[in-house]
This record gives structure tokens, sequence and C-alpha cells, in this order.
């Protein structure tokens, strides 16, 4: 996957650079000039692959092929995004099984399969509002992919197919094989973002730095904040507890994008009028510290009954406001 978006990355650079159009980020300038750039953001714009050495690129009939001067294309690569970012969680067990693919902890219109309950690892990302305070503790395991596909400028990312009809296309362009997990991460993705909206909610799949950006000042106008969880360092699962200083950030009007796990950078964005964003800070048991983005649910009426939520926290939909931290790769857009 990674690979895949760094030729896909190399080669939006140099069509942007040939038609003098606005990269990702003179678009987020030109349409934010106000509002920073979070992390998250900044480590995913094709521009910074431009330092990567000794990658050769070649573009034939057969696929987009990649050496990266480390060996020989491929070797070593597995997709493991099961917890590593919030998104969906793949299971191929022994060779020759059927690929199991988890949904996102983030669908609420979604039952949570056994193993999710028993091995995701954001179950411990839900927590309830009214345990959101100074000296309150949880055991939580911040994770930070290290598959980061980079974004693609509009243009390009508007002439590749992203729909369930089109698999066998896409996956032929990226050279991707029926029925592996990475195909089965990139179905599931597609999936999810065709999936009907719940009750409330207004949902949209970014293919774009440009289009997320369109899509959330669509909803919410000028936009004031757009942040995401920071943590030191990465550790392992661990007792936090929260210090003094949550901050409330907005009314109850947001945008959430959750990253997804695709070829390129896609993100699952959602707009609600019934949540409520804090800036959340955190010490650890071994003293690492965090800034973590917790978005709090204060209408679940319409969520699934078996999501994931309700069977780890014991209550029932629509009962209690439900929150959950965002994982260090998802932003949370807060308007003015």
């Amino acid at each position: 996957m990674k690979i895949l978006s760094l030729v896909l990355a190399l080669l939006a650079l140099a069509v942007v650079a040939s038609h003098d159009v606005p990269s990702p980020e003179q678009y987020w300038n030109n349409k934010l000039p106000n509002t920073p750039m979070p992390k998250v953001v900044q480590e995913i714009l094709p521009s910074e692959l431009l330092e990567e050495k000794s990658t050769s690129v070649n573009v034939g009939k057969g696929g987009v092929h990649v050496n990266t001067g480390k060996g020989k294309a491929g070797d070593g690569t597995h997709v493991n995004v099961g917890g590593k970012g919030g998104g969906v969680s793949v299971n191929t067990g022994h060779k020759g099984k059927p690929v199991h693919v988890n949904v996102s902890p983030f669908r609420y219109n979604y039952a949570a399969t056994e193993n999710q309950i028993h091995d995701d690892p954001n179950v411990a990302l839900f927590f309830l509002e009214k345990d959101m305070h100074p000296g309150a503790t949880m055991t939580l395991h911040f994770t930070e992919t290290t598959e980061k596909p980079t974004f693609l400028p509009y243009q390009i990312s508007q002439s590749i197919p992203f729909s369930s009809n089109k698999l066998p296309e896409i996956l032929n362009k990226f050279s991707v094989k029926p029925g592996t997990e990475k195909a089965e991460t990139m179905k599931n993705t597609i999936k999810e973002c065709e999936a009907p909206s719940i009750l409330g909610e207004e949902k949209y799949c970014a293919t774009s730095l440009e289009s997320m950006i369109d899509f959330t000042t669509s909803k919410l106008g000028k936009i004031d904040k757009a942040v995401s969880t920071e943590v030191e360092k990465q550790t392992p699962k661990q007792k936090y507890t929260v210090t003094a200083g949550v901050e409330r950030m907005g009314g109850e009007k947001t945008v959430v994008c959750h990253k997804q796990n695709y070829a390129y950078a896609v993100f699952y964005c959602h707009k609600s009028e019934t949540t409520r964003a804090y800036m959340v800070p955190l010490k650890g048991a071994d003293g690492t510290k965090a800034k973590a983005v917790a978005v709090c649910h204060t209408d679940t009426s319409a969520w699934n009954p078996k999501h994931l939520a309700f069977q780890v926290l014991k209550v029932k939909p629509g009962t209690v406001p439900i929150c959950h931290f965002l994982p260090q790769d998802h932003i949370v857009w807060v308007p003015k």
C-alpha cells in the first residue's frame, strides 16, 4: 500500500507542476489561511515524498512497479491495519483460509463482531462523558500507523474510480490481486463509504485534501480549528490520568474525519450536530504526555444497539453521552 501510494504521489506532483494548479498545501492555505494544519495532514502531503531516496518508478501496461532500493519490491510487505490508526482490522489466518475484515468502531450503524470486542485496541477508546475529569484514569493504547499513504491532488483523485462496481478496475490499476488482504481492505473501505448514513448524520468519503476541505467548510462554514490527537512518543498499553486543562472546543456541531486504509489517503468524514469536542491532557504511567481529542455523542439513539460502545460500556442507545478518543491520524473540525 505504502509503495503504491508513493508512486501515485510522485506522479501527482509531476502532473500538478505541469498544469500549474495549486498543491494540496497551497489549497489549504488559500481556503483556511488562519487555521493551523494538524500534524497528521502535514505528514501525508505529497511534497514530503520528494525527500525519499533510492526510489525508481516504472509505469507500464502491467501496472505500477517500484524498486525502493531495499531489496525486491514487495519483500516483507504486510498490511496490518487493525488498531494502528483506528481503521479496519485484517486477519488472514493460515494460508488458504478466507480473509476476515472487521468494521471500524467509528461506524455507528454496524454491530461489533465477537473478535473485535476482544481483540480491537480501539475498545479502550470509548468512555462515558461523566468520566472525563482531572484525576480520572483510563487504560489506553495510542498507536500510530506505519502505513501512511499520501494525499493525491484533487484532479488526480477524481480520475481514479472509487466505487464497488469498479473494484476489478481499481485492483488492476494498483496491481492488487483479488482475494488478498490488500484487496479486501480496499473493498471494505469503499463499501463503508457507500453505506447509508444514520439518522442525523451527513457523511462523505474524501479522496483528496481538497475535497475534505470543501466538504467540511460546506457543512460548518468558517473553521476555527482542525485538530488531532498528539502523543509525545509511542508507548505500550498503559494507564493514563486526565490532568488539569480539559478544554471544550466549539458548540455541538462538528465534522470528524477518520483515516481509512487504502492505497492513497482517504478520510471518512461525518457531520453531526449532537456532538461535543474536547481537548484532553493526559499523562501516562511512564510519564508520557498526550493531548487527546475526545468526541462525545449526546444522541446515540440511532446507533446500532450492538455497536461496540454499548457492549463495552454496558449502556443502551440514547441513554447517556458516549465519548471516544480519536486515534492520532483522525481529525476533528470545529467551526467558529
